[in-house]
This record gives C-alpha cells, sequence and structure tokens, in this order.
C-alpha cells in the first residue's frame, strides 16, 4: 500500500508563474519572503507542501489558463489533504470573492496589493481550519530593493519593475481598474536593485512597468526614466538595459539621444501601437493619431539607426471595418516594425469597449489575426535577410536540446523574439 507523504509540517513551496513579466517579478518576490522564513522551492509538485498559482486576468485566454493550472495543481491536493493550494495575482485581485464558491480547492486567494504578506497568510491558514481565505486589499504593493527575491530567469537576465499601475484610460483594457494608478520606486532603490542583481551575475536587466515611459512623472521631484538610464549605466559588471513596455507619448529627444549614445542600453524599443486607423485609435482612447505614430517612427529612426523595435497590435475590436483593417495590414508592411504581436480583442466586463454595441465576431478576428501574422511574417523574413553576413554580440544562453549553443542579439528580448543558432 502506498503511503502519502505528510507535509503538513514540512516547508516546501511550489510556485507556477503565469502571465507577463510584471507579475513574474511579483512571484519572485513571493518566493523570497517564503525562502526567507525557511521554506524551500520544489520543482515537483507532488514533493511541495505549498501548491501556488501566480495567475493573470488580461485576457479572457489567459483567464483560461489560470483555471486551468489551478485545477490541474489541485489534482496534488486531492491525493494528499495535507497540500495548501494558493491562488495569487490579477485572477485573485479581480475574481476573488466570486472564486471561493467556485473553485472551494482553494484554500487562499491573495490579491495584487497583499503578496508581501504571502509568509503570514500561509502560516495563518495552517492555523485554520475553515474553507477558502480571501485576501484583497489595495490594488497593488511595490516592494522596494530590501524585499528579498528568487529570480527565476536565467542567472544573467533579469527584470526590474520600476512601477506599478497606469494612469491610462484605453478602452480595452482592465489593467488600472486591477493594479491601479501608477506608482514609481524612488531611482536609488532601483540601483541598490540592479547592483545586487550584476553581483549575482546578471549581465542584462530588461526595465518593465505598465507605462515604462511614463516612470518617475507621477513623483513630481524631476524622477524620469532618462535619470534611471544615467544611473543604471554607472553599474560595473552590467552589460545590457532593455526597456520594455514603452508608451508612444512619452519618447522624447533627451531619452532617444540618451539610448543612442550610451552602448549600455539596447538599441530596442517596445512599443505598443495597437493599431493604426484614426477612427479605431479614437475608440480604443489611444493618444497617439496615425500620422503621429508614422512621424514617432520617423523620430525614432533618426535618431536610433539600425534600432530594433517591437509592437502589437488588436484586430477585431469593436468597430473595426475591413478597411481599417486594411489600413493595418498596409502599414505593417510599410512600417518594417521587426517584431510584432497581435491580439485578438477579447472582450473584458469593467472596459468601455466592452460595452460597445458592434463586437466583432471571433471568425472575423481569426481571420483577420491570421492575414496580418502573415504580413508581419514577410516583413520579418526580409528584416532577418538583411542581417546575413553582419557581425552582432550575442549573449551566450546555453545548449539547446540538440547540444547547440544559442544566444540572443541585443534587439532579442527574452522570451518573445526569439534567439540566435549558429
Amino acid at each position: 500500500m502506498k503511503t502519502k507523504p505528510d507535509p503538513s509540517s514540512d516547508k516546501t513551496v511550489y510556485l507556477v508563474n503565469l502571465g507577463c513579466p510584471k507579475n513574474q517579478v511579483d512571484g519572485e518576490v513571493m518566493l523570497g519572503l517564503l525562502a526567507q522564513q525557511g521554506y524551500t522551492v520544489s520543482l515537483d509538485p507532488e514533493q511541495a507542501a505549498v501548491l501556488m498559482v501566480n495567475t493573470c486576468s488580461f485576457i479572457n485566454e489567459a483567464k483560461e489558463e489560470s483555471i486551468e493550472t489551478i485545477l490541474d495543481l489541485a489534482r496534488y491536493k486531492a491525493w494528499d489533504t495535507h497540500k495548501q493550494l494558493i491562488v495569487t495575482g490579477c485572477l485573485a485581485q479581480r475574481y476573488g470573492q466570486e472564486l471561493r464558491e467556485m473553485l472551494p480547492e482553494v484554500d487562499v486567494f491573495v490579491g495584487t496589493g497583499e503578496f508581501v504578506r504571502i509568509t503570514e497568510i500561509v502560516e495563518q491558514k495552517r492555523r485554520l481550519l475553515d474553507g477558502p481565505l480571501t485576501y484583497i486589499g489595495a490594488s497593488h504593493v511595490l516592494p522596494d530593493h530590501t524585499v528579498p527575491r528568487i529570480p527565476t530567469t536565467h542567472f544573467y537576465s533579469a527584470y526590474l519593475k520600476v512601477a506599478e499601475g497606469c494612469n491610462h484610460k484605453c478602452a480595452f483594457c482592465i489593467i488600472p481598474k486591477i493594479r491601479g494608478r501608477q506608482e514609481s520606486r524612488p531611482i536609488a532603490s532601483l540601483v541598490a536593485e540592479a547592483e545586487s542583481l550584476v553581483a549575482q551575475g546578471v549581465k542584462e536587466i530588461n526595465l518593465i512597468a505598465q507605462d515604462l515611459t511614463a516612470y518617475g512623472r507621477e513623483r513630481k521631484d524631476g524622477t524620469t526614466l532618462l535619470g534611471l538610464l544615467k544611473a543604471l549605466s554607472t553599474i560595473d559588471g552590467l552589460a545590457w538595459i532593455r526597456l520594455l513596455y514603452c508608451y508612444p507619448n512619452y519618447l522624447d529627444e533627451p531619452l532617444l539621444r540618451f539610448i543612442a549614445e550610451e552602448e549600455k542600453v539596447c538599441p530596442y524599443i517596445d512599443m505598443p501601437l495597437q493599431h493604426i486607423s484614426d477612427r479605431m485609435l479614437r475608440r480604443m482612447r489611444r493618444e497617439k493619431s496615425g500620422e503621429g505614430i508614422r512621424r514617432l517612427l520617423d523620430r525614432i529612426r533618426i535618431a536610433l539607426p539600425g534600432v530594433v523595435l517591437r509592437s502589437s497590435f488588436i484586430v477585431g475590436f469593436p468597430g473595426e471595418q475591413e478597411d481599417d483593417f486594411q489600413q493595418l495590414c498596409n502599414f505593417v508592411t510599410e512600417a518594417g516594425i521587426d517584431n510584432v504581436g497581435v491580439f485578438r480583442y477579447s472582450q473584458e466586463e469593467e472596459t468601455t469597449a466592452g460595452t460597445m454595441s458592434d463586437q466583432v465576431c471571433e471568425e472575423v478576428k481569426e481571420d483577420r489575426w491570421h492575414r496580418l501574422m502573415e504580413r508581419q511574417a514577410h516583413v520579418a523574413r526580409k528584416k532577418n535577410l538583411a542581417r546575413v553576413g553582419r557581425e552582432q554580440a550575442v549573449l551566450v544562453g546555453g545548449q539547446d536540446d540538440q547540444g547547440r549553443w544559442w544566444g540572443r542579439t541585443q534587439g532579442q528580448a527574452p522570451d518573445i523574439d526569439g534567439v540566435v543558432l549558429p
């Protein structure tokens, strides 16, 4: 007869991180806090006493993935009732109260403003015998450099969350209602954390926020992204600094000039544009026109010759007509953006777009997604062919399953832009 392990006094934790890198950093902080209190990280859910899912709820696909992962881990708890199943992140913040009834398998739901209390919450739940608990407080919390963190990325690359929350009111986005208004960390705190990461072997730091280019503006003390980049660039041993999630509005000339002049800052800009049709941009509540976007791209390329651009677009937004979509297709071809992600619009409750009457059917969304991705495939092939014969610095990442070494150039962000193979 197989004996079930009794981990009731065992301090082991298994974590699944879902969603964006910003959420991943939150998960790393939770692991660091638990480790500080004697917990060890397990890579096997069967052996862990605490099972955690750090969830995402940005679009329907993300919510479905989160629920599937929770139910998958619930199987381990069904076999061993001594285990705890804890759900954290955006899904818990957004739907925690409703999920208590839908998912009785879960012991605790921890919102985005409470995750720094994770050790206290885990220990409290161990002492209680009642049903699921919900900890939903403020929309977000912003830990500083003194809070422990266990990176889950490759040892040579790390994300640095510089701010939390967002002040924009895009019609399709639920993030401001989940994460709240923007709050930026002080430059000194970020430099201290970056120095600690570099001391652990990190060579590449990827700056992340809901709106990176708005970093520091709400502080009203002169803090800016340019100031942060200048401070980070002085760190010995740090090779690359990458900018992710740049909102189009604040890419000004001094910032672009510094990126061009400072060799540590990758000539790489991730800038979600969402659409090019003026009509759709207005409906989306974006703050740029199609012509404004084109002028911005021209300014960037003049200031940063050879810059690598990444962007994302939404197809099937409410009211999108074939003419709007054709404008987007033509723009993707003419703009020659290096890396493009395309999202099928997801109708979300509590958003302006979610209440619009002229929703686009799923079949049309799917068709437009394939057509736009095909356009971008031609652009990407042309871009890659133009790189043949050129020498570029590569950050070596390791070997793949076939024993081939792989790496990334300054124009390839981790996990999203592909790799270089010999």
